[in-house]
């Protein structure tokens, strides 16, 4: 067994909502949305990068969405570093509820028990919660393996980022909206020899 002092070092990842956009409490924007940031959410982009906490990173991983991009792209200038957009980290595929109001969808039973039900619930003709889980959660796997001791953020989506913490805490799916993940909030989880530890959940740079 190695000592404590020669055990590799661990990775970390901080998983970062995107900023407030044109169509954010409006829209199910999915994969549909293509508002910028708002003032604010440019805002809150920039806490994260002016942010203690960060450390050092060693990259920038983004969902393709404009959203993520724009929101990482701000981060990115600050720091002196280049976004990469990692697929893994899309939105959810809503299917035909992609870029549908709020208000239109909760008049639909299928919408209600997505809610209630995240862990077995389908989207119309898009995918499973827990197929976009297991995406994003193999690319920090991945990762983790590739690049031990490697600091990145990845600014990626809120029902994204409730899945993989959820999957790190041993919960199920379906009490994904038991906790918050807040616009420009950060949640950190460590990968090591020893396992996967969440230190932080949605904490938001002032």
């Amino acid at each position: 067994m190695l000592s404590p002092s020669h055990q590799p070092p661990r990775t970390c990842f901080h998983l970062v909502r995107h900023g407030v956009h044109g169509e954010f409490g409006r829209l199910l924007s999915g994969r549909a949305g293509a508002a910028a940031l708002t003032g604010a959410g440019r805002a809150q982009a920039e806490n994260v990068a002016s942010w203690r906490g960060l450390g050092e990173l060693t990259a920038i991983h983004a969902s393709p969405r404009q959203r993520t991009v724009e929101t990482a792209t701000i981060i990115a200038r600050a720091l002196g570093l280049e976004v990469e957009i990692v697929a893994a980290l899309d939105e959810i595929d809503f299917g035909e509820w992609n870029g549908k109001s709020f208000a239109e969808l909760s008049d639909d039973p299928m919408w209600r028990e997505w809610n209630s039900s995240r862990s077995t619930s389908p989207t119309p003709g898009g995918e499973t919660m827990k197929a976009a889980v297991e995406r994003a959660v193999r690319h920090l796997e991945d990762m983790a393996a590739a690049r031990p001791g490697a600091s990145i953020l990845c600014v990626t989506h809120c029902d994204i980022i409730r899945g993989v913490m959820a999957h790190y805490l041993g919960l199920s799916l379906d009490n994904l909206l038991r906790f918050d993940v807040d616009p420009g909030s950060i949640s950190t989880i460590m990968a090591g020899p020893e396992g996967r530890c969440v230190t932080r959940l949605n904490e938001v740079p002032a």
